[in-house]
């Protein structure tokens, strides 16, 4: 797509700068590559936890690395700093900033001891054209929010990068920088270390999600914005699994409940489903979809007088159409969609003759809930092409939906899952605003309130049908 000149740090090259320089290439663009003197220095602190944490976990984006070779040749078009260097260019140059610093090394080395996401603003000639705030895990390495951190770094430069090439990329609004927090990553360090061999020895269980349900009638959570009025009613499980990511489809005048089921003991989610029966109580769902691979996010689609599952497989790299052979207990794989990418939870949307999935892509040692993904289709079975302007956002709170599309009043809103402070820690609803081969554009995430009808915290999924409507949490 276009020519771009990487600038590194002579001295203290970092894994990332290699990861970058592939997805770039996979992008399509002309990476050239140049070490330079600039202000950045090898951060002792961090690259001693990092030592520790190779031995024990491998390698991660943030250890030093051997120099990036010098490459390339004249003539690019947008020169990427990441060297800090002081002096002018003679073409446009891309920073990145952290805490409202240029230091990225020392930001997030700074954010992962304090266990907590940090923001990334995208700066062009030192005009502010794109943010990313990245999912971390509550997980307790080092190495692991390193990663999580870098991924969305990198993401928003291949978000940026595009649609400068693609003649799209425009100024975002100007707001304060996040407060770095203090400094001390050794410090820090031990009491990491500490719960992490605490949970090792302890061997923790998963977290144990619940599902939940209510007949009501008139508004529900999607047009209150609040977890009000009618009580939900637990779908009970026997402690040996858990039941999440709740999809309602009504056929032939009865509700069914599909669910992911994940038994403890294999580690692996199944599709299950359950029928609401004349008391309106839902029974013990029972498995209608395996694989050797992980299921869930159990989405019904009805199209021309067939009904279709599209569950999350991101684990397998394939987003699959599957076909019921014999509704509700018989699945047939009737086409793989996408391939050969890490997606998760692909929610569909069919709008003027045009077929869409909404998810996130997962790349590398990336979070799987941060980076928004668009597909479309002029069919439902295909062929399924990425929207140009992918990654769509970078943003912790509003990447991962949360379950299918809803309208009301002519608008379009889509649930969206909170990962700000832990993975299933809330949800949101946006609008969107522009759909089309051009442009996606959401509104601003409008979050989801608490309330009496659902004790637990942390809302994960919401769906309706008719009457019915579902939620999940872990909280």
């Amino acid at each position: 797509m276009g020519k771009v000149l990487l600038l590194t740090h002579q001295k203290s090259s970092r894994r990332w700068y290699c990861e970058l320089i592939a997805r770039l290439q996979a992008e399509g663009h002309d990476v050239s590559v140049k070490a330079v003197a600039g202000a950045g220095t090898a951060r002792h602190a961090l690259d001693r936890v990092m030592a520790v944490e190779r031995r024990l976990f491998g390698p991660s984006l943030a250890h030093l690395a051997a120099p990036v070779a010098t490459t390339g040749r004249d003539g690019y078009d947008l020169i990427i700093d990441l060297a800090e260097t002081a002096g002018g260019q003679d073409r446009p140059v891309l920073r990145l900033e952290v805490f409202g610093s240029g230091d990225v090394t020392g930001g997030i080395c700074d954010a992962a001891a304090a266990r907590q996401s940090a923001e990334f603003v995208a700066r062009l000639d030192g005009v502010a054209v794109g943010r990313a705030r990245p999912a971390v895990s509550s997980g307790l390495r080092v190495s692991r929010i390193l990663d999580e951190l870098l991924v969305g770094a990198i993401s928003l430069i291949i978000q940026v990068v595009n649609r400068f090439f693609d003649g799209t990329l425009g100024p975002v609004a100007e707001r304060p920088a996040e407060q770095r927090p203090p400094s001390g990553i050794l410090r820090a360090y031990l009491p990491f270390a500490a719960a992490a061999l605490s949970s090792r020895l302890g061997r923790k269980r998963a977290n144990h999600w619940q599902v939940a349900y209510r007949l009501i009638d008139g508004p529900g959570v999607a047009e209150t914005g609040r977890l009000d009025g009618a009580a939900y009613t637990v779908l009970a499980d026997d402690g040996a699994r858990f039941y999440a990511d709740p999809f309602v489809f009504e056929h032939d005048g009865r509700h069914y409940l599909f669910v992911e089921e994940f038994p403890y003991c294999t580690g692996r989610g199944v599709i299950s489903v359950s029928v609401l029966d004349e008391d309106g109580r839902f029974g013990v769902p029972e498995v209608v979809l395996e694989e050797p691979h992980h299921l869930s996010y159990p989405q019904i689609v009805a199209e021309d007088g067939e009904i279709y599952m599209i569950p999350e497989s991101g684990s397998a790299h394939e987003v699959v159409l599957y076909r019921a052979a014999r509704f509700p207990d018989r699945w047939e794989r009737q086409a793989v969609l996408i391939a050969g990418r890490n997606l998760n939870d692909m929610t569909l949307l069919r709008s003027e003759g045009t077929y869409w999935l909404f998810g996130t892509e997962r790349y590398g040692k990336g979070n799987p809930s941060d980076t928004m993904v668009v597909y479309h289709a002029p069919a439902l079975e295909g062929p399924w092409t990425p929207h140009r302007l992918n990654p769509i956002t970078i943003d912790r709170a509003g990447a991962r939906p949360g379950g299918a599309f809803t309208r009301r009043d002519g608008r379009t809103f889509l649930p969206v899952q909170d990962c700000s402070r832990i993975y299933g820690g809330g949800l949101g609803l946006m609008e969107l605003v522009r759909l089309d081969e051009t442009a996606v554009v959401f509104g601003p995430v409008v979050p989801v309130g608490s309330g009496p009808a659902w004790a637990r915290a942390g809302t994960h999924t919401l769906n309706r049908q008719g009457r019915l409507e579902v939620v999940d949490s872990c909280g």
